[in-house]
């Protein structure tokens, strides 16, 4: 009777103290379970236990409506056979006592049994209460698990920092195949999915991303010395230099700066440069329309003497000699092989000129280069007036942006030997676009990205630009012709990099019309924007990345981004098997070295066009910081760092230098191709 007497409720006996109490604790329970919200995942199994107290609901209405139309069971009898029954037993023990039928209870269960009638008795008027209860509750619960079915499910997780990209890299998988960003990548070793979660946001590293540190104490200065002759004095008569460049825009514009050294060194007069229009490009542009010729002339007036064309003799044009010099030709070189040549015929052209001068002369002649490639060689007014009004359009967008210049088109990656992935389509296609170099020896393609001699894929580049530091945020001008792969290549950068822009979306069909036809000019509004930018970016070493480079270090050392392809690739690699907080970090280590700061390359190492070291001054006030500083050498880089430059390079110091990844060849007709 204990165990059935405490498994009532004693709703109808309990004190009003009791009931308060019932009640407060209800509300608490009631404010700790407000707004709380499960995830979706767990719904299908709230769902579920709605839907079993809405079926035990409906059956306890059907049992408590028979319940509530049958009478309430009369204890009476009940107590007076339990009582008989005690009165009888104890007669037995003590042979004595007297039995009481009617109501005499002196039995333990009486009292208990009484109790419970009071019970009954107390509930009875709630027997018709209950079915009403429970259908209204069997409602509510139906139409609980209606919504809970019908509301859109919430986020698993806070996605607003978060990106998920696909963890892939050449030559494992392709980056041509799927969409742009992927919640999931399969693992290749585990079966299992996991993610690569980037950030959007790009942190705060402790420093400004926009400017290189220190630069405020270093300045370009190319002025000549005492010791320099004028070109009043030194030039001969009757000698006349004439050059052909080669390969695209920047390649031809080192072309030209090193004709004007050479013409200085054989005391010759320099005619204006001839472009190359027969090579891949197809330009037919000549100097003057992309070159202000008349300040090419003047400016330069005092080093070295220019005409526009060769005089005639007897009425008659000279007919130039033509002939090669062989790359990185020194200037005893020159004296030695065409001196004797320039005073038998008076003229000669050289041709295919590019990188045919020494990287290392002497100071005077490099800030000759230096008064050439920064100061004398502008371009006309109707290109200089298109590339302000798209640098104008790019900062009224965003205070600050950065420009990328991306090599990925399919003849560069052809030309390359470098393979991403593609699988048996992508060796089909660039194995067809190799064949139009005969000259080219096949590669392994491993052994070229291994030694950091492969452009990055876009993908990668905004991987190392968000792990640099760069939010999604950041507006990007994308310098870059046609992208293998297309938009499904470049779906992944624009992801991380949503505000995307090229000159094609800065200005309409008509404002190009005039440069559209020619891929100089094209490349030559590119140029104007990327060295306007905030931060310039590439993805290759070619010659727009070092003519670039070189050209922000001499203007104030304007950071400039090169990727140090080396150690990078073992990180692309990798990543899988590491957190973004890892990856990024040894990214960042990485990149120290090539990122354009003052002193990262030490003095005449590397190619000029890039590290203009004779053109650059160091303030006084910083010079004299220095010397006093303990242990400073003024270099910031490690020799490992160097060593990861010098693979890089795809032209060494050596006389038959070539493109990256080629293999020496005996006729080098076709490395102009491998240019801007």
């Amino acid at each position: 009777f204990d165990n059935i007497v405490r498994g009532f409720p004693f709703r109808c006996i309990a004190t009003e103290e009791e009931r308060q109490k019932r009640a407060r604790g209800r509300e608490r329970e009631r404010g700790k379970t407000k707004g709380v919200s499960l995830p979706w995942s767990r719904r299908s199994s709230l769902l579920f236990l709605l839907l079993s107290f809405a079926n035990s609901g409906a059956r306890l209405l059907s049992s408590s409506l028979t319940v509530g139309n049958q009478r309430e069971p009369d204890t009476t009898n009940a107590v007076d056979f339990l009582c008989n029954s005690y009165n009888r037993k104890m007669k037995k023990k003590k042979n004595g006592g007297h039995h009481h039928p009617h109501h005499h209870y002196n039995c333990p269960a009486a009292a208990q049994l009484h109790q419970i009638s009071l019970i009954l008795r107390c509930r009875r008027g709630g027997h018709y209460l209950f079915p009403l209860i429970s259908a209204l509750s069997a409602s509510v619960l139906l139409f609980l698990a209606a919504f809970a079915l019908l509301s859109s499910p919430p986020p698993l997780i806070e996605r607003r920092h978060l990106l998920q990209l696909p963890r892939r890299h050449s030559p494992f998988s392709s980056p041509f195949s799927g969409s742009a960003v992927r919640d999931e990548t399969e693992e290749p070793d585990s079966g299992t999915l996991t993610t690569f979660r980037v950030p959007e946001r790009g942190g705060n590293l402790g420093h400004d991303l926009w400017s290189s540190p220190s630069s405020e104490f270093f300045y370009g200065c190319s002025n000549a010395s005492d010791k320099f002759r004028t070109a009043e004095k030194k030039t001969e008569q009757n000698r006349y230099l004439l050059i052909v460049t080669s390969g695209g825009l920047n390649q031809q514009r080192t072309g030209i700066t090193d004709a004007v050294v050479a013409a200085y060194i054989l005391n010759a007069t320099l005619v204006v440069p001839k472009l190359d229009q027969a090579s891949f490009w197809k330009d037919s542009s000549n100097f003057s329309e992309i070159f202000d010729v008349e300040w090419f002339i003047s400016s330069l007036s005092k080093d070295v003497r220019i005409i526009k064309q060769l005089p005639t003799d007897g009425g008659k044009v000279i007919t130039p000699h033509s002939m090669r010099v062989a790359r990185k030709c020194t200037p005893s070189c020159y004296e030695k092989r065409v001196l004797p040549v320039l005073n038998k015929k008076h003229a000669v052209q050289l041709g295919k000129f590019d990188y045919r001068l020494s990287n290392r002369l002497d100071p005077d002649l490099q800030k000759l280069r230096c008064r050439v490639n920064y100061h004398s060689l502008k371009f006309t007014d109707p290109i200089v007036e298109m590339g302000e009004k798209l640098v104008h359009r790019m900062r009224r967008k965003s205070k600050h942006f950065i420009a990328l210049h991306l090599r990925f088109e399919p003849d560069m990656l052809a030309f390359s030997g470098c393979y991403y992935g593609g699988g048996d389509k992508e060796r089909a296609e660039l194995g067809a676009i190799r064949q139009r170099w005969k000259s080219l020896h096949q590669k392994n393609p491993e052994k070229e990205r291994r030694h950091g001699r492969c452009p990055l894929t876009p993908e990668e580049v905004g991987l190392m630009l968000r792990s640099l530091g760069f939010g999604s945020d950041v507006h990007i001008y994308v310098a870059s012709g046609e992208v293998y792969g297309g938009e499904e290549t470049l779906a992944p950068l624009k992801s991380l990099f949503p505000n995307f822009h090229s000159k094609e979306t800065l200005a309409n069909k008509e404002e190009l019309a005039a440069f559209a036809p020619f891929s100089s000019r094209m490349a030559a509004l590119d140029f104007l924007v990327c060295d306007e930018s905030d931060v310039f970016v590439t993805n290759n070493n070619g010659n727009m990345a070092r003519i670039l480079a070189g050209r922000r270090r001499y203007f104030g050392h304007k950071p400039t981004i090169r990727p140090n392809a080396k150690k990078l690739y073992k990180l692309f690699l990798g990543r899988r098997n590491s957190t973004w907080e890892e990856f990024s970090a040894k990214v960042r280590s990485s990149q120290i070295g090539f990122m354009g700061m003052p002193n990262e390359v030490k003095p005449g190492r590397g190619e000029f066009h890039e590290n203009p070291s004779s053109c650059i001054c160091e303030t006084r006030r910083n010079a004299d910081k220095k010397r006093y500083a303990d242990g400073s050498t003024g270099d910031d880089r490690s020799s490992a760092t160097a060593e990861d430059e010098r693979e890089q390079y795809y032209f060494s110091d050596s006389e038959t230098a070539v493109p990256s990844g080629l293999a020496q060849v005996a006729e080098l007709d076709d490395d102009e191709f491998f240019s801007d």
